[in-house]
């Protein structure tokens, strides 16, 4: 979110009063980003037609890498999903089986595309050694939940399913998003495992958006949540997706990680997080209940860093060492 928001050039709005105290909580090496983030403002409210207008103006997705080879398979629709298409990264077919990951791009429900991170994926499937699949699914306020579920829940099917032709180890397959992306990752996560679909070695969770009730009836202090993705943002991302208000009482059943009664029999889970991100409270008390379950957690969470960070400075240390965490999680669940 925070990438297609600078690239497509918001009108700045007045910086906040307080944005000197707000700078002076982040590492100063992603001090430059958050200043950008901070003069590109979100729009308030995300209304239907602020939500069109940022789609309508988001920059073309970076050109993919020249390898590994990103190649286009059509998934059918069923159950009233169209038919779409799905993105192979890196698929070596008729070599030794090799881990893949799923991946869901974010855009607090209501942007984003899949080929927005085409590259970064490329970039994954090479460092890890594993064949990466992109999850395209239909977006908020248009198609509200359980619709983006279904759509990435057909691509994981359709990759375990057609695992051996592409090379890929049906045991070794995991599920990993960013911010919304990663919101869903955790309920396909929990889908699987209800639904008996699909056996996943791990989920890696980057800022994961999980649960509803931040920042409609849950606050957060002052200084979380000030730079690029706010509270008022999520409440409007997550009303789109549900089709009810955040923060509801009533939700429907398995469209909100956090509001999960039993999270037994997940995978292995990575989450990682800003301690000044809007999630960073919400994480830790999803990483909290994991561990309680007995799901082997590795929880994450970065001094003075905001959400996207990793995006928009990659090559801070704060950045390095966080690629290089998760990275971590997804070679020992690999190596298993």
């Amino acid at each position: 979110m925070q990438r297609i928001l600078l690239e497509m050039g918001v009108a700045p709005a007045a910086a906040p009063v307080d944005s000197d105290l707000i700078l002076a909580r982040v590492d100063p090496e992603l001090r430059e980003g958050a200043r950008q983030i901070l003069a590109h403002p979100l729009p308030a409210p995300l209304t239907s037609a602020a939500v069109q207008a940022m789609r309508a103006a988001a920059p073309p997705p970076a050109a993919p890498l020249p390898a590994p080879e990103i190649v286009h398979h059509p998934l059918p629709g069923a159950g009233g999903r169209p038919a779409s298409s799905i993105a192979v990264i890196g698929a070596r077919p008729g070599t030794a089986l090799r881990p893949a990951v799923l991946h869901i791009h974010g855009g607090g429900f209501v942007v984003g595309r899949a080929q927005d991170t085409y590259a970064a994926s490329q970039r994954m499937a090479d460092a890890l050694d594993c064949v990466v699949v992109e999850a395209e699914y239909r977006l908020a306020p248009e198609t509200s939940f359980p619709g983006p579920l279904e759509d990435c829940h057909a691509a994981l099917v359709w990759l375990h399913a057609n695992a051996l032709r592409l090379g890929v180890d049906p045991r070794r397959i995991a599920v990993m998003g960013e911010s919304a992306g990663g919101g869903l990752a955790a309920m396909l996560a929990i889908a699987a495992r209800d639904r008996r679909s699909v056996p996943l070695c791990c989920q890696i969770l980057i800022y994961p958006m999980l649960d509803d009730r931040t920042g409609s009836t849950r606050a957060v202090p002052p200084f979380i949540g000030t730079i690029g993705w706010n509270a008022p943002s999520n409440a409007d991302g997550w009303s789109a997706f549900l089709g009810v208000p955040a923060g509801s009482a009533q939700v429907p059943a398995g469209a909100v990680p956090a509001r999960t009664t039993s999270l037994a029999g997940l995978p292995p889970t990575f989450i990682g997080v800003g301690a000044i991100d809007l999630f960073v409270d919400e994480d830790i008390a999803y990483a909290q209940r994991l561990i309680a379950a007995g799901v082997p957690t590795n929880l994450r969470v970065v001094p003075g860093a905001y959400h996207g960070f990793d995006f928009i400075a990659p090559r801070s240390q704060a950045s390095i060492a966080f690629t290089a965490a998760w990275q971590h999680m997804l070679r020992t669940a690999f190596a298993v």
